[in-house]
């Protein structure tokens, strides 16, 4: 049981869980007091997530296996813990399980059906094409990330409302996936990464560029919908801004020192995680 809670990345599975419910209470602005039936939807869709970033994580080991001797000698499927067959098995019924969760939610949403039905295609096409093909995958990345607040946006009833975010978050993690090439670049086998065909300096400029435009899309809840002397306001403000300095030391030391820019990057995402809920209370 530990090696497939390893397999499928428990921790990403509860970021996205908690993206998907961010996304959905940033769009209603209503602070927790939501109806029953509101809850159960972001609750549903959230655990949807989850199960489709599960599988997509279990996907991307099984893709990787032969790069993942060299650069994750640990993973499960590298040291025999999880049989392949088990491994394919289990991506299957963890694909069933993230579409079967939102049907009864997608009569009354019906974006929510697109969205996934969108990410579920996005993120076959990134495994079984695009992510040999660098910049490419990278971008894949990004958008899948994205559809992660507007997944909960929808499961709200206002998906709009939460572009920005999914604008940020979109940029921030194509920074995050090339710096993650950049870490992988002597490993990875059989991909044309952006590192690989256009060396480490590019890569690492890409990911400021990046960067600097999430930072830049941060300001742009107050021109729309957020009012900065608002309590909301001051709170997003506040953890945007520790957030986005983050964000330039996720970028600063680049190319090197690449371990320690992808978790600051992370951490960076998780702030603005925070902040994101922030606006829930608008």
């Amino acid at each position: 049981m530990r090696a497939v809670l390893r397999l499928v990345r428990t921790p990403n599975l509860v970021v996205s869980f908690a993206g998907t419910v961010v996304g959905g209470l940033a769009a209603l602005a209503a602070g927790v007091r939501l109806a029953e039936a509101t809850w159960l939807a972001l609750g549903l869709a959230g655990l949807s997530t989850a199960c489709v970033t599960a599988a997509g994580n279990v996907l991307n080991d099984l893709g990787d296996l032969e790069g993942d001797r060299t650069n994750h000698p640990d993973r499960p499927l590298v040291t025999g813990e999880v049989r392949l067959g088990s491994a394919r098995a289990l991506t299957a019924a963890l694909f069933v399980a993230g579409a079967v969760l939102v049907v009864p939610v997608v009569p009354t949403r019906p974006w929510v059906g697109v969205i996934l039905a969108v990410a579920v295609a996005g993120l076959l096409a990134y495994e079984l094409r695009w992510k040999a093909r660098g910049l490419v995958g990278n971008l894949t990345v990004g958008g899948l990330t994205a559809m992660v607040f507007l997944y909960g946006g929808a499961a709200a009833g206002a998906p709009e409302i939460v572009l920005p975010f999914a604008a940020m978050a979109f940029l921030a993690t194509v920074s995050r996936e090339v710096i993650k090439d950049m870490e992988d670049v002597r490993g990875d086998v059989g991909r044309r990464t952006l590192p690989q065909a256009h060396g480490m300096s590019a890569a690492a400029a890409v990911a400021r560029g990046t960067v600097a435009g999430a930072i830049a899309l941060s300001a742009v809840p107050f021109l729309w919908f957020l009012s900065l002397p608002s309590l909301a306001g001051v709170a997003y403000g506040l953890v945007v801004a520790g957030a986005d300095a983050i964000f330039v030391l996720s970028v600063v030391w680049l190319p090197s020192r690449l371990r320690l820019e992808q978790s600051v990057s992370k951490g960076a995402m998780a702030l603005a995680l925070c902040a994101f809920l922030a606006v829930a209370f608008r």
